[in-house]
Protein backbone atom coordinates (compact mmCIF):
# COMPACT_ATOMS: atom_id res chain seq x y z
CA UNK A 1 0.00 0.00 0.00
CA UNK A 2 2.96 2.66 0.63
CA UNK A 3 4.17 2.00 -3.08
CA UNK A 4 0.90 2.64 -4.68
CA UNK A 5 0.12 5.86 -1.78
CA UNK A 6 3.46 7.05 -3.21
CA UNK A 7 2.68 7.02 -6.76
CA UNK A 8 -0.91 8.05 -6.40
CA UNK A 9 0.12 11.10 -4.25
CA UNK A 10 3.07 12.09 -7.35
CA UNK A 11 0.64 11.32 -10.29
CA UNK A 12 -2.23 13.81 -8.74
CA UNK A 13 0.11 16.35 -8.59
CA UNK A 14 1.28 16.08 -12.14
CA UNK A 15 -2.19 17.23 -12.67
CA UNK A 16 -1.54 20.62 -11.79
CA UNK A 17 2.48 20.81 -12.37
CA UNK A 18 2.53 19.38 -15.80
CA UNK A 19 1.95 23.34 -17.44
CA UNK A 20 4.63 24.45 -15.59
CA UNK A 21 7.09 21.43 -16.79
CA UNK A 22 5.91 22.64 -20.47
CA UNK A 23 7.38 25.52 -19.69
CA UNK A 24 10.49 24.70 -18.07
CA UNK A 25 11.13 22.12 -20.79
CA UNK A 26 10.65 24.51 -23.56
CA UNK A 27 12.76 27.38 -21.32
CA UNK A 28 15.50 25.04 -21.58
CA UNK A 29 16.14 23.91 -24.94
CA UNK A 30 15.88 27.69 -26.27
CA UNK A 31 19.17 28.35 -27.92
CA UNK A 32 20.70 24.99 -27.08
CA UNK A 33 24.22 25.06 -27.99
CA UNK A 34 24.21 28.39 -29.22
CA UNK A 35 25.99 31.79 -27.23
CA UNK A 36 23.67 33.98 -25.52
CA UNK A 37 22.54 36.67 -27.98
CA UNK A 38 22.72 34.49 -31.27
CA UNK A 39 19.77 32.63 -31.20
CA UNK A 40 15.91 33.77 -31.17
CA UNK A 41 13.96 33.81 -27.72
CA UNK A 42 10.67 33.02 -27.91
CA UNK A 43 10.39 32.33 -24.16
CA UNK A 44 11.58 35.52 -22.03
CA UNK A 45 10.42 34.32 -19.20
CA UNK A 46 7.74 31.87 -17.28
CA UNK A 47 4.69 34.18 -17.71
CA UNK A 48 5.67 35.41 -21.09
CA UNK A 49 6.21 31.40 -22.53
CA UNK A 50 2.77 30.90 -21.09
CA UNK A 51 0.97 33.40 -23.10
CA UNK A 52 3.31 32.29 -26.03
CA UNK A 53 2.18 28.65 -26.07
CA UNK A 54 -1.58 29.39 -25.15
CA UNK A 55 -1.46 32.18 -28.12
CA UNK A 56 0.58 29.97 -30.50
CA UNK A 57 -0.63 26.23 -29.94
CA UNK A 58 -3.63 26.94 -27.38
CA UNK A 59 -4.72 26.16 -23.96
CA UNK A 60 -4.27 22.48 -24.39
CA UNK A 61 -0.62 23.56 -25.42
CA UNK A 62 0.28 23.82 -21.43
CA UNK A 63 -0.98 20.04 -21.10
CA UNK A 64 1.49 18.33 -23.81
CA UNK A 65 2.22 15.52 -22.49
CA UNK A 66 0.22 15.18 -19.93
CA UNK A 67 -0.61 11.40 -20.24
CA UNK A 68 2.78 10.33 -20.17
CA UNK A 69 3.77 12.56 -17.13
CA UNK A 70 0.52 10.87 -14.68
CA UNK A 71 2.06 7.28 -15.35
CA UNK A 72 5.82 8.51 -15.06
CA UNK A 73 5.27 9.83 -11.92
CA UNK A 74 2.89 7.33 -10.74
CA UNK A 75 5.90 4.43 -11.64
CA UNK A 76 8.66 6.86 -10.40
CA UNK A 77 7.02 7.95 -7.29
CA UNK A 78 5.59 4.34 -6.18
CA UNK A 79 9.26 3.07 -6.34
CA UNK A 80 11.06 6.30 -4.42
CA UNK A 81 8.40 7.09 -1.88
CA UNK A 82 7.05 3.44 -1.10
CA UNK A 83 10.34 2.45 -0.93
CA UNK A 84 11.77 5.46 1.20
CA UNK A 85 8.33 5.20 3.71
CA UNK A 86 9.62 1.35 4.35
CA UNK A 87 12.88 2.36 4.94
CA UNK A 88 11.25 4.85 7.66
CA UNK A 89 9.39 1.90 9.18
CA UNK A 90 12.52 -0.18 9.59
CA UNK A 91 14.35 2.42 11.30
CA UNK A 92 16.66 2.89 9.10
CA UNK A 93 16.11 6.73 8.55
CA UNK A 94 15.90 7.97 12.13
CA UNK A 95 16.74 7.82 15.39
CA UNK A 96 15.58 6.20 18.57
CA UNK A 97 13.65 9.38 19.19
CA UNK A 98 12.29 9.14 15.32
CA UNK A 99 14.35 11.99 13.91
CA UNK A 100 15.60 12.02 10.67
CA UNK A 101 19.22 11.54 10.20
CA UNK A 102 20.58 13.22 7.93
CA UNK A 103 23.01 10.89 6.08
CA UNK A 104 20.94 8.20 6.57
CA UNK A 105 18.04 9.97 4.86
CA UNK A 106 20.29 11.52 2.35
CA UNK A 107 21.35 8.00 1.24
CA UNK A 108 18.04 6.57 1.65
CA UNK A 109 16.45 9.38 -0.88
CA UNK A 110 19.24 9.12 -3.80
CA UNK A 111 19.08 5.42 -3.60
CA UNK A 112 15.25 5.22 -4.21
CA UNK A 113 15.05 8.21 -6.01
CA UNK A 114 17.57 6.90 -8.66
CA UNK A 115 15.70 3.47 -8.74
CA UNK A 116 12.25 5.13 -9.57
CA UNK A 117 14.40 7.02 -12.53
CA UNK A 118 15.11 4.20 -13.89
CA UNK A 119 12.07 2.15 -14.15
CA UNK A 120 9.90 6.13 -15.29
CA UNK A 121 12.93 6.73 -17.67
CA UNK A 122 10.85 5.45 -20.60
CA UNK A 123 7.69 7.69 -19.84
CA UNK A 124 10.15 10.26 -18.93
CA UNK A 125 11.77 10.34 -22.34
CA UNK A 126 8.94 10.59 -24.26
CA UNK A 127 7.01 13.32 -21.76
CA UNK A 128 9.96 15.29 -22.86
CA UNK A 129 9.79 14.83 -26.71
CA UNK A 130 5.94 15.48 -26.03
CA UNK A 131 6.28 18.72 -24.39
CA UNK A 132 9.07 19.88 -26.40
CA UNK A 133 6.69 19.69 -29.83
CA UNK A 134 5.00 23.18 -30.55
CA UNK A 135 4.13 25.09 -33.14
CA UNK A 136 7.19 25.70 -36.34
CA UNK A 137 7.05 29.60 -35.12
CA UNK A 138 7.86 29.30 -31.22
CA UNK A 139 9.56 25.43 -31.70
CA UNK A 140 12.61 25.27 -30.08
CA UNK A 141 14.73 21.54 -29.79
CA UNK A 142 14.11 18.58 -32.16
CA UNK A 143 10.86 18.01 -32.85
CA UNK A 144 10.23 14.45 -33.25
CA UNK A 145 6.39 14.96 -34.36
CA UNK A 146 4.86 12.31 -31.85
CA UNK A 147 0.91 12.00 -32.00
CA UNK A 148 0.57 10.46 -27.96
CA UNK A 149 2.54 8.67 -25.70
CA UNK A 150 1.15 5.15 -26.84
CA UNK A 151 2.46 5.67 -30.40
CA UNK A 152 5.18 6.99 -29.11
CA UNK A 153 6.17 3.64 -27.06
CA UNK A 154 5.46 1.61 -30.16
CA UNK A 155 7.82 3.82 -32.31
CA UNK A 156 10.89 3.79 -30.26
CA UNK A 157 10.22 0.34 -28.82
CA UNK A 158 10.33 -1.29 -32.77
CA UNK A 159 12.87 1.09 -34.51
CA UNK A 160 15.18 0.90 -31.63
CA UNK A 161 14.35 -1.76 -29.44
CA UNK A 162 14.09 -1.69 -25.33
CA UNK A 163 17.66 0.01 -25.61
CA UNK A 164 16.09 2.97 -27.11
CA UNK A 165 13.01 3.08 -24.39
CA UNK A 166 16.12 3.96 -21.89
CA UNK A 167 18.00 5.84 -24.01
CA UNK A 168 18.98 8.90 -21.14
CA UNK A 169 18.87 6.57 -18.66
CA UNK A 170 21.61 7.52 -16.46
CA UNK A 171 21.04 11.42 -17.15
CA UNK A 172 17.61 11.03 -14.92
CA UNK A 173 18.70 8.83 -12.78
CA UNK A 174 21.51 11.18 -11.83
CA UNK A 175 19.07 14.32 -11.63
CA UNK A 176 17.34 11.97 -9.65
CA UNK A 177 20.22 11.11 -6.83
CA UNK A 178 20.78 15.16 -6.11
CA UNK A 179 16.68 15.99 -6.43
CA UNK A 180 15.37 13.19 -4.39
CA UNK A 181 17.74 13.41 -1.91
CA UNK A 182 17.99 16.92 -1.58
CA UNK A 183 13.65 16.97 -1.35
CA UNK A 184 13.12 14.43 0.72
CA UNK A 185 15.91 14.90 3.59
CA UNK A 186 15.40 18.25 3.88
CA UNK A 187 11.42 17.80 3.81
CA UNK A 188 12.15 15.34 6.87
CA UNK A 189 13.82 17.29 8.97
CA UNK A 190 11.94 20.55 8.16
CA UNK A 191 9.20 18.67 9.59
CA UNK A 192 11.27 17.59 12.29
CA UNK A 193 12.03 21.60 13.39
CA UNK A 194 8.43 22.38 12.72
CA UNK A 195 7.08 20.18 15.13
CA UNK A 196 8.56 21.74 17.82
CA UNK A 197 6.43 24.31 17.80
CA UNK A 198 2.69 24.87 18.90
CA UNK A 199 1.24 26.09 15.78
CA UNK A 200 2.66 23.60 14.06
CA UNK A 201 1.46 20.85 16.19
CA UNK A 202 -1.90 21.15 15.71
CA UNK A 203 -2.02 21.68 11.91
CA UNK A 204 -0.01 18.23 10.19
CA UNK A 205 -1.22 19.32 6.88
CA UNK A 206 0.40 23.15 7.63
CA UNK A 207 3.54 21.49 9.05
CA UNK A 208 3.35 18.77 5.65
CA UNK A 209 3.02 21.81 3.29
CA UNK A 210 5.63 24.42 4.87
CA UNK A 211 7.87 21.43 5.12
CA UNK A 212 7.24 20.69 1.31
CA UNK A 213 7.94 24.30 0.16
CA UNK A 214 11.21 24.47 1.61
CA UNK A 215 11.94 21.15 0.51
CA UNK A 216 10.95 22.33 -3.40
CA UNK A 217 13.92 25.14 -2.37
CA UNK A 218 17.06 22.76 -1.71
CA UNK A 219 15.65 20.13 -4.65
CA UNK A 220 16.01 23.53 -7.04
CA UNK A 221 19.57 24.28 -6.10
CA UNK A 222 20.56 20.82 -6.00
CA UNK A 223 18.42 19.49 -9.72
CA UNK A 224 18.78 22.22 -12.06
CA UNK A 225 21.50 21.43 -13.76
CA UNK A 226 21.10 18.02 -13.79
CA UNK A 227 17.51 18.47 -15.09
CA UNK A 228 19.03 20.44 -17.83
CA UNK A 229 20.89 18.10 -18.82
CA UNK A 230 18.54 15.34 -18.76
CA UNK A 231 16.11 17.12 -20.84
CA UNK A 232 18.68 18.02 -23.67
CA UNK A 233 19.54 14.25 -23.65
CA UNK A 234 16.03 13.35 -23.61
CA UNK A 235 14.89 15.40 -26.59
CA UNK A 236 17.87 14.96 -28.89
CA UNK A 237 17.49 13.64 -32.40
CA UNK A 238 19.39 10.33 -33.12
CA UNK A 239 20.72 8.38 -36.11
CA UNK A 240 19.03 4.85 -37.00
CA UNK A 241 21.22 3.08 -34.28
CA UNK A 242 19.47 5.38 -31.56
CA UNK A 243 22.62 7.08 -31.06
CA UNK A 244 22.67 11.21 -30.29
CA UNK A 245 23.65 13.59 -32.52
CA UNK A 246 24.31 15.99 -30.37
CA UNK A 247 26.04 14.18 -27.08
CA UNK A 248 26.92 11.38 -26.67
CA UNK A 249 26.52 11.07 -23.48
CA UNK A 250 26.25 13.27 -19.48
CA UNK A 251 29.80 14.28 -19.52
CA UNK A 252 29.72 15.00 -23.50
CA UNK A 253 26.58 17.06 -22.54
CA UNK A 254 28.03 19.28 -20.28
CA UNK A 255 31.10 19.98 -21.59
CA UNK A 256 29.19 21.09 -25.10
CA UNK A 257 26.74 23.53 -22.65
CA UNK A 258 29.68 24.76 -20.87
CA UNK A 259 31.71 25.92 -24.06
CA UNK A 260 28.60 27.10 -25.72
CA UNK A 261 26.31 28.55 -22.93
CA UNK A 262 28.42 28.95 -20.08
CA UNK A 263 27.66 28.53 -16.89
CA UNK A 264 24.43 30.52 -17.09
CA UNK A 265 23.46 27.95 -19.55
CA UNK A 266 22.91 25.16 -16.99
CA UNK A 267 20.17 27.50 -15.45
CA UNK A 268 18.02 28.16 -18.29
CA UNK A 269 14.47 27.72 -17.09
CA UNK A 270 15.44 27.86 -13.31
CA UNK A 271 12.64 30.19 -12.43
CA UNK A 272 9.98 27.71 -14.18
CA UNK A 273 12.13 24.87 -12.58
CA UNK A 274 11.56 26.16 -8.91
CA UNK A 275 7.81 26.83 -9.68
CA UNK A 276 6.77 23.46 -10.96
CA UNK A 277 8.60 21.75 -8.26
CA UNK A 278 7.43 24.19 -5.93
CA UNK A 279 3.66 23.39 -6.16
CA UNK A 280 4.34 19.62 -7.23
CA UNK A 281 6.55 18.78 -4.27
CA UNK A 282 4.47 20.50 -1.89
CA UNK A 283 1.15 18.58 -3.50
CA UNK A 284 2.86 15.49 -3.44
CA UNK A 285 4.17 15.00 -0.02
CA UNK A 286 1.05 16.76 1.16
CA UNK A 287 -1.06 14.34 -0.57
CA UNK A 288 1.90 11.19 0.80
CA UNK A 289 1.24 12.98 4.00
CA UNK A 290 -2.38 12.71 4.76
CA UNK A 291 -3.27 9.54 2.66
CA UNK A 292 -0.76 7.59 4.88
CA UNK A 293 -2.51 9.41 7.92
CA UNK A 294 -5.44 8.03 5.83
CA UNK A 295 -4.24 4.32 5.74
CA UNK A 296 -3.05 4.40 9.15
CA UNK A 297 -6.52 5.46 11.03
CA UNK A 298 -7.99 2.69 8.54
CA UNK A 299 -5.76 -0.02 9.56
CA UNK A 300 -6.43 0.59 13.03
Amino acid sequence: MDFFIGGLSAAGASLFSNPLDVLKTRMQLQGELQARGQHAVHYRNVFHAAVVVVKNDGVSGLQKGLGAAIFMHFIRNSIRLGSYQYLVKQGMVTDDRGKTIFWRSALASAATGAAGAFFGSPLFLIKTQLQSQAAKQIAVGHQHHHTGTLVALKQIYHTYGVKGLWRGGYGTMLRAVFGSSAQLTSFAMSKDVLSQYDLFKSSPLLTSFVASVMGGFFQTAMITPFDLISTRIYNQPVDINGKGLLYTGIIDCFVKIWRTEGVLGFYKGVGAIYMRLAPHGALCLVFWDLLKDAQSKYIQ
